[in-house]
């Protein structure tokens, strides 16, 4: 029994250390956009990230990708759309506004998914949830508004593209579970560079990167924030919980903003920090059910 435990949370380990990788990568994506949209336009550069990321991860579940049916190309192709729409306005935002700011504004996701569920079923939000929702605000706030009342098109664009991703978290969650999850979740990152690639060729001059960093940013945009994103969420998530994975997730625009510090040498000013630490609290207390957590420990007593 000790030993099951023990294996148990070694297990519980590894995949919260994997989730922690994944959300490094995804933290440091916007420092990679910067970099990548120095010679190409943001269609063309979604493009070839998601071009790499779906060759990449077709070729290790080639097995699983052998079963597609015509509803997983279904789904896949909205699950494309909605994903592409939401990855086109943050690229799009990222160029006038700072790597900073990008990450940590479009966790707003994270607080979006809630409200909308609300809105669509017409339920009460939960009292955490409208913590979470008032810390943000006041966190939007501080963060965007550093030269008085108005918000730069840029920021608003992230606000927008964490809106639309928030749609895609709910529609994911409605069609996964008819179909293989994984097969849909790679397709769906070759319906994103086909949407990407169309829109390139119609409003941009198509090209490959010029210089050896945008090559670098762009591979790593596709295998280690898409591809080993993608893959590395979906092994994590077979071992740790869903809150594990929530809080885990949060520390994303922390490293960010790291990054940017380091490689961009962005600093934000003091009230845009302020704004970020409103907006890290209101995001985590938005993903804690404190009741949760309450009946979780009646459960350990009741076991002892």
């Amino acid at each position: 029994m000790h030993e099951s435990k023990i294996g148990t949370s070694n297990l519980q380990l590894r995949g919260d250390l994997i989730m922690l990788v994944v959300t490094l990568f995804w933290g440091a994506s916007y420092l990679f956009i910067k970099i990548g949209l120095t010679d190409m336009g943001a269609y063309n550069l979604i493009a070839l990230r998601f071009g790499i990321a779906f060759l990449l991860a077709s070729l290790v579940f080639y097995k699983r990708m052998r079963k597609t049916t015509w509803l997983v190309l279904k789904h896949s192709a909205l699950l494309g759309i909605i994903l592409f729409a939401a990855l086109a306005v943050v690229t799009i935002g990222v160029q006038s506004t700072s790597a900073s700011n990008a990450g940590f504004l479009f966790s707003l996701a994270v607080v979006f998914v809630p409200l909308l569920v609300a809105l669509i079923y017409k339920k009460r939000l939960q009292r955490h949830v409208l913590i979470g929702v008032f810390l943000s605000f006041v966190g939007i706030c501080l963060m965007t508004m550093t030269h008085g009342f108005g918000i730069h098109m840029g920021d608003l664009l992230i606000i927008l593209g964490a809106l639309l991703y928030a749609i895609y978290i709910l529609v994911t969650d409605r069609v996964a579970s008819k179909v293989d999850a994984l097969v849909l979740g790679i397709w769906q990152l070759g319906y994103t560079a086909v949407f990407a690639t169309v829109f390139s060729f119609l409003f941009e001059t198509p090209q490959l990167p010029q210089t050896t960093s945008s090559w670098l940013a762009i591979l790593a945009l596709g295998i280690l924030c898409s591809a080993c994103g993608f893959i590395g969420q979906t092994i994590a998530q077979q071992y740790t919980t869903p809150i594990r994975t929530g809080l885990i997730f949060s520390l994303e625009p922390v490293f960010t903003v790291l990054f940017s510090l380091l490689f961009l040498h962005e600093v934000l000013s003091t009230q845009a920090y302020v704004g970020a630490s409103f907006m890290l609290f209101g995001v985590v207390i938005s993903k804690l059910d404190f009741r949760q957590f309450h009946l979780m420990k009646r459960l350990d007593l009741v076991k002892k």
